[in-house]
């Protein structure tokens, strides 16, 4: 066996502006602070390699960053505060410094190498990041390191993190949430299914429904599949039935402003938003739901685009995220041609996103590899989709129609 190469070192800071974390900071209790002096906690996770060797490393720090999220001190560093009696105290700073996040490869070291020995070979200990800091060492160095290591035929996953910071607990359910949330959910709906929502809503609000300036109402398949999930995952988050929902989506002005050059390269595109209680989201049928969507879009005409120009002209407001357990956020649109790009060696086999402007409650359409079907990624928190996964209601309109 050889030594281990470093490919690569990067900071992974948590999807969030650090101004929105620099006010944020946890106090050490005496649990915490009577560990100072002695070493992280190191344990690491071997597996074998992934399919998709040229793309994982990418995709591990995207999720690493999505994760620092919900654990700030774990991109945050040690700080002190000197007080008049000559004593210092220690607490977290959640800056957002970032994590370390280091590459490596361990050439001509196998899966078998690292499991049959009698003895932990002593290389195993390469496989981990920050060797040798203390605890108390984390006022200038990173609180949490990560190292992935490539094997001949697996990788190993080595995390260390400060034991003043975490313990076994804390440790391990950072590790299970980030390997919970770098699995992608993609829920895939048939082109029939789609039909049969569609079918439902219509039936539901009834045919031939007209608004107050008598236009004939009319439920997209669209409309009827995003109220479906609207629905579900409101009801496996288990809010407060008074409390407010909310279902923001995207609305495209290019087919409404008759006189924008077909040239045009920029955006057109407005936010809106439909709010329902969570009991009266939960009470009642999809065609409800679809139908208050259905006016909200309905409402937006050319003249409004162009008034939300002038209106922002006068009053600039940059767009923010925010993250809330009660707002869903839809974005792409299954409208576009995707699987159509051919570079050469055929047509691709599947559509995923980045972590850019993820958050628990984005939801990314595609379009389905299949004719009129649909793929919906969702970015939820791994409890709701695991409960999304287990909702019979949910899951028998991918599943049986």
């Amino acid at each position: 066996m050889t030594g281990v190469e470093y490919i690569s070192s990067d900071m992974v800071q948590a999807v969030i502006h650090k101004a929105e974390l620099s006010q944020l900071r946890v106090e050490l209790t005496p649990w915490d602070l009577q560990l100072l002096l002695v070493g992280p906690v190191q344990k690491g996770l071997l597996f074998p390699k992934p399919q998709h060797e040229n793309s994982f490393i990418n995709h591990l720090k995207a999720s690493l960053s999505d994760t620092l999220l919900y654990f700030p001190p774990l991109s945050g560093r040690l700080a002190t505060t000197e007080h008049d009696d000559e004593k210092v105290s220690f607490f977290i700073d959640c800056n957002n410094i970032g994590a370390l996040f280091i590459h490596a490869k361990a050439n001509g070291v196998t899966i078998s190498d690292i499991m049959e020995p009698l003895y932990v070979p002593s290389i195993v200990l390469s496989f981990f990041p920050l060797n040798g800091v203390k605890n108390i060492e984390g006022v200038s160095n990173p609180l949490l390191g990560v190292q992935v290591t490539e094997l001949v035929d697996g990788i190993f996953i080595g995390i260390t993190a400060n034991h003043s910071v975490v313990d076994g607990t804390s440790f391990w359910h950072f590790f299970n949430s980030w390997s919970a949330i770098s699995r992608e959910r993609v829920f895939h709906f048939s082109k029939q299914s789609i039909v049969t929502l569609k079918a439902r809503a219509n039936a539901e609000v009834g045919t031939g429904t007209t608004t107050t300036t008598n236009q004939m109402v009319q439920i997209s398949s669209l409309q009827a599949l995003l109220s479906h999930l609207w629905q579900s995952i409101i009801r496996n988050k288990n809010l407060e039935p008074n409390e407010d929902t909310h279902y923001c989506f995207i609305i495209g002005g290019r087919q409404r402003l008759h006189d924008l050059p077909q040239e045009y390269f920029g955006n057109v595109i407005k936010i809106q938003k439909v709010t329902m209680k969570v009991k009266q989201l939960l009470e009642q049928g999809v065609g409800s739901i679809a139908l208050e969507m259905n006016k909200v879009i309905a409402a937006n005409t050319g003249e409004d685009f162009n008034k939300f120009i002038e209106t922002w002209i006068a009053s600039p407001e940059l767009l923010k995220i925010s993250i809330s357990s009660r707002k869903l956020i839809t974005s792409s649109s299954p409208r576009f041609d995707m699987y159509g790009n051919d570079f050469g060696w055929g047509k691709p086999i599947a559509v995923r996103s980045g972590s850019a402007n993820k958050s628990d409650g984005k939801i990314t359409l595609y379009c389905g590899a299949e004719e009129g079907s649909i793929d919906i990624e969702a970015c939820l928190s791994p409890e709701t989709l695991n409960a999304l996964g287990n909702d019979e209601e949910f899951m028998d309109a991918i599943i049986t129609n």
